[in-house]
């Protein structure tokens, strides 16, 4: 399991692009046959993936966690990028289809991933936090969601918000989890800008064409940077950064947050003016 020691703010300022990139971003994720994980020190959290092709994976522990198994003391987030897909948790199957999702609470001690079919394989996206209680694993289904619509073509950030982990959701000690849509001729997320102190937030850009990019920006408002991201990689935003950007085509991104709530609401909103 890969380690990433994220740079705090006063840090920040002073580095170059590729430390920005070591930093911030995890470039490769979706392996073929395995499954791969990464441990970030912001908020103990873990990034993964499985792509199982003819035969099924299983999410074993590591032993940097310390445990006998991986969700011994921690929750764990599941959405399917790819083809249809099993996820099995302690002998329970769930189908997953393409954008559907999995809450697996603390205390599951076997989790496997089986594709379909192996020429168009699921693609798993996991994200994981440290878990003090233990709530039910509950599939959600994307196509029974509700989105919120937000933004305008106007302002080319029109875009679908579906919640999928939430307090008014599926339920979870800490982990609040769903996607977005940007609508096509639309290449802006999360415009206006915002932080929130109070939980570090992961996404995972995909549903971008291989010649396109996501330019992504970071930091504190008067202190910008960005990071140039391409499909199925993923940029992780501590409490003091912003996290929006602009497209070269529209994409879907996967956010993720763990920390000391789990109000959707609860940001610290600026005015694209105060950027610089």
């Amino acid at each position: 399991m890969r380690l990433i020691q994220v740079a705090d703010a006063v840090r920040y300022p002073r580095m170059t692009t590729e430390e920005l990139r070591a930093a911030f971003l995890v470039e490769s994720l979706f392996e073929p046959g395995r499954v791969t994980l990464v441990y970030v020190d912001l908020d103990r959290t873990v990034i993964g993936s499985a792509v199982p092709l003819d035969e099924p994976l299983t999410l074993g522990t590591d032993p940097d966690l310390r445990a006998g198994y991986f969700t011994e003391r921690r929750e764990l987030g599941i959405l399917n990028i790819g083809g249809a897909g099993t996820v099995e948790v302690n002998g329970q199957t769930f189908e997953l289809e393409n954008l559907d999702a999995l809450y697996v609470g603390r205390g599951n001690e076997f989790i496997s991933f089986l594709s379909h079919d192996a020429s168009s394989p699921s693609e798993f996206y996991l994200l994981s936090y440290p878990a003090h209680a233990s709530y039910p694993v509950a599939k959600i289904n994307s196509r029974s969601l509700e989105p919120a619509v937000l933004g305008s073509a106007a302002t080319a950030n029109h875009r679908k918000i579906s919640r999928l982990i939430h307090l008014d959701g599926a339920r979870s000690c800490q982990l609040v989890m769903g996607f977005t849509q940007i609508s096509e001729g639309s290449v802006w997320n999360t415009m206006h800008p915002h932080t929130h102190m109070r939980r570090s937030e992961i996404y995972l850009y995909f549903n971008l064409a291989p010649a396109d990019r996501v330019v992504h920006l970071m930091g504190p408002a008067g202190q910008t940077r960005h990071i140039v991201v391409a499909g199925k990689q993923v940029v992780i935003s501590p409490g003091w950064s912003i996290h929006a950007g602009v497209g070269t085509a529209s994409y879907t991104f996967c956010w993720g947050m763990g920390g000391e709530n789990q109000v959707y609401t609860d940001m610290d909103s600026l005015a694209i003016a105060d950027l610089l």
